[in-house]
C-alpha cells in the first residue's frame, strides 16, 4: 500500500475486516495449510482487510514456548500477497499489545513485515494513568499507523473516559478506532471525541458484536466549533466476521446503501441486526461471559471443513456447556448469515 493517506482512504470506504483465527492441529501445533485456506476464504469472500495477532488469533502466540507471532504474521502477509494478485490487497492490521517496550517491538516487527497498521490493545496497562496510556500510544504510533481499540472490560479491556479518547484523537498517525465497549454511552464518548478533535480522517469501525447493524446505519451528530458535525461508523473489525464473511460483506453493502439512499432504514434490515446479535451470542458464548468465544468461531469453521478441530493453544479453552446446542440453533434459524454453500463449493481449492 502506498502510504498512510492511501490507508486512510481505504479505511474510510468502510470495510469488512475479520479478526483472523489461528489454525491448529490435534497436537495443538500450527496448521499452515489450513491457515492459508482461511486467508483464501476471506479474500474470496470480499474482505477488505485482515487483523492478525489479535484476541481471536490467541494472544498466547507470543509466549516463548509457542513462538508463533513472527512466523504467523509473515506467513499471512505472504499468502495475502499471493491471493491479491488480481485485486487490491487486503489491508493488514497486526495486533500490538503488552507494556510499552513489547508493544513498540511488535509494532516494528509488523511494519517490517509489511503490515499497514497496528491494532493497539491497552489491556496490559490496567493500572496506568491516562497520561501514561497516552505516552504508550504515542510511542507505538511513532512506529506504525495505529488503530485504537476500546475493548470491553468483560473481555480484558478497561474503561477509557471521553478525555482519553479526545487526547488520543490528537495523535497524528491514528488512522481508525475500533469501538467495542458493548456500551452505548462509551461508544458515544469515542465518536464525540473524534468529532471534537476535528479528525475527519480517523475512520470509525464497530467492534460492538451486540449492535453491529445499528452501529453501521446510525448517524452520530454533535456540535463542534459552532457547527453540527455528523459522523458514521463505516465498517467493522470483528471476530464475528471471521465466519459468514461473505454474508457480512453483503450485509455491510446493504447498510451502506441504506445510508446513501437517504430513504431510511428498513424493518428488514433492523430485523437482520437482531439476528446477527443472536448468532453472535451463540458463537461468542455471551451466556458464559465469552469464555468460549474463540472455540465458538473455531466450531463454525470446523463444521464447514476449513478447520480440522476447535483446538486452542490453551487446553482449557473450549466450548462452554450448552454452547454447541446454541450454535446449532442459530445456524438453523439464520442460514442466510452463513457461508456454508460458498465454502463447500470452494473449500477444496482453498485447501490445495
Amino acid at each position: 500500500m502506498d502510504g498512510t493517506e492511501s490507508l486512510r482512504r481505504r479505511l474510510a470506504e468502510g470495510l469488512v475486516i475479520p479478526a483472523c483465527p489461528l489454525a491448529l492441529n490435534a497436537a495443538r501445533r500450527w496448521d499452515e495449510r489450513r491457515q492459508a485456506a482461511l486467508i483464501r476464504y476471506y479474500q474470496a469472500a470480499g474482505a477488505g482487510g485482515l487483523a492478525v495477532g489479535v484476541h481471536t488469533t490467541q494472544f498466547a502466540i507470543r509466549q516463548p514456548d509457542v513462538g508463533l507471532l513472527e512466523p504467523l504474521l509473515g506467513r499471512v502477509r505472504q499468502v495475502v500477497t499471493e491471493v491479491s494478485a488480481a485485486r487490491e490487497r487486503m489491508i493488514l492490521i497486526a495486533g500490538v499489545c503488552g507494556p510499552t517496550a513489547q508493544a513498540v517491538t511488535e509494532a516494528r516487527l509488523a511494519r517490517g513485515l509489511g503490515y499497514d497498521a497496528g491494532l493497539l490493545s491497552l489491556s496490559a496497562l490496567r493500572g496506568a494513568t491516562e497520561d501514561e496510556m497516552l505516552a504508550h500510544c504515542r510511542a507505538v504510533a511513532s512506529e506504525i499507523p495505529v488503530v485504537g481499540f476500546y475493548l470491553q472490560p468483560a473481555a480484558g479491556g478497561r474503561l477509557l473516559p471521553y478525555g482519553f479518547w479526545r487526547r488520543f484523537a490528537e495523535i497524528e498517525s491514528v488512522v481508525a478506532i475500533k469501538i467495542a465497549p458493548f456500551n452505548r454511552y462509551q461508544t458515544l464518548d469515542v465518536v464525540r471525541a473524534v468529532v471534537e478533535a476535528g479528525r475527519d480522517d480517523i475512520a470509525l469501525y464497530t467492534g460492538n458484536d451486540d449492535n453491529i447493524v445499528a452501529d453501521l446505519v446510525t448517524p452520530f451528530r454533535f456540535e463542534s466549533g459552532g457547527r453540527r458535525v455528523e459522523r458514521r461508523i463505516v465498517g467493522g473489525l470483528l471476530g464475528h466476521w471471521a465466519v459468514g464473511t461473505r454474508a457480512a460483506v453483503g450485509l455491510l453493502r446493504q447498510c451502506q446503501e441504506a445510508v446513501r439512499s437517504g430513504g431510511g432504514v428498513s424493518a428488514d434490515l433492523l430485523r437482520t441486526g437482531v439476528e446477527v446479535t443472536d448468532a453472535n451470542a451463540a458463537f461468542f458464548d455471551a451466556a458464559n461471559g465469552f469464555a468460549g468465544c474463540i472455540a465458538g468461531i473455531h466450531e463454525v469453521l470446523r463444521r464447514q471443513g476449513l478447520l480440522e478441530g476447535i483446538w486452542c493453544l490453551d487446553p482449557a479453552e473450549g466450548l462452554s456447556p450448552g454452547q454447541s446446542e446454541e450454535i446449532n440453533r442459530v445456524l438453523r434459524a439464520y442460514p442466510h448469515l452463513t457461508d456454508d454453500a460458498f465454502v463447500a463449493e470452494n473449500r477444496d481449492d482453498w485447501l490445495s
